[in-house]
């Protein structure tokens, strides 16, 4: 059953390997997206290539609308991109990916059926494919070599639509553990500032104030957690006891 979160369908013109339509579906269902279209697929239909590659997506395939003509496969669609690499000499807007599947998201949260159209991966659609398109996705790819994996580029507007229409955060940490406090770090620059004090690191004598504030300095711009801090505690005990050692 597909999900009920508003989403373009990704129809897949006349596609040549299963392997690529399964690889399609992997893609689809890594960014949420599940209703794929397929029309006339070279193989046949069902296939057990594209089951196999599709792998955890397995029911985006077993859900997947059939049709025998790109017109039947967007028949009921308000909005239709085509995605396509080379000019074709067809008036349309042309948008980057990012545009298209932002303008897709806008459209679809206001209840428009959207498609996205994914050509063949010899050649790319038709122009007669493409004019039922009302804008065109061009991924700006190596001029020299602008050919794209069908699964490729399902993928990419997949990444774009998960960017449109979910908050993806930027930056983040992954933690292990907690933050440590600052009178935990202040404890750490202590006990690092007395040992290396007993050892004659502050020398010149003139110069030690600028360089224990240096290395207060230093404590501070970096984000340790209360792990890190127990053990550079125990770096600094360590290499003391082993000079005792000596």
């Amino acid at each position: 059953m597909t999900s009920p979160t508003p989403q373009p369908a990704f129809v897949l013109i006349r596609p040549q390997m299963g392997e690529n339509i399964g690889a399609a579906a992997r893609g689809m269902w890594n960014f949420g997206l599940d209703r794929m279209r397929i029309t006339s697929p070279r193989d046949g239909w069902p296939n057990s290539r594209a089951v196999a590659m599709a792998s955890g997506a397995g029911r985006l395939l077993d859900e997947a609308q059939l049709f025998d003509t790109t017109a039947e496969a967007v028949a009921d669609c308000t909005y239709v991109y085509a995605t396509t690499a080379r000019p074709r000499g067809l008036t349309k807007p042309v948008l980057s990916p990012e545009e298209a599947l932002r303008d897709a998201a806008a459209r679809t949260r206001e209840g428009q059926k959207v498609a996205v159209m994914f050509g063949p991966e010899r050649a790319g659609m038709e122009n007669d494919d493409i004019a039922l398109a009302n804008a065109i996705i061009n991924v700006p790819v190596n001029p020299e070599f602008s050919s794209l994996n069908l699964a490729q580029c399902v993928l990419l507007c997949g990444y774009e639509w998960r960017r449109a229409s979910t908050e993806v955060v930027a930056s983040r940490m992954e933690m292990a553990g907690e933050w440590a406090e600052q009178h935990e770090v202040e404890k750490l620059a202590e006990h690092y500032e007395e040992r290396l004090d007993e050892a004659g690191f502050f020398y010149p004598e003139h110069k030690a104030p600028s360089m224990k504030l240096n290395l207060r300095n230093l404590w501070s711009r970096m984000p340790l957690t209360r792990h890190d801090v127990q053990m550079l505690h125990g770096v600094m005990r360590q290499m003391v006891r082993w000079k005792e050692r000596g």
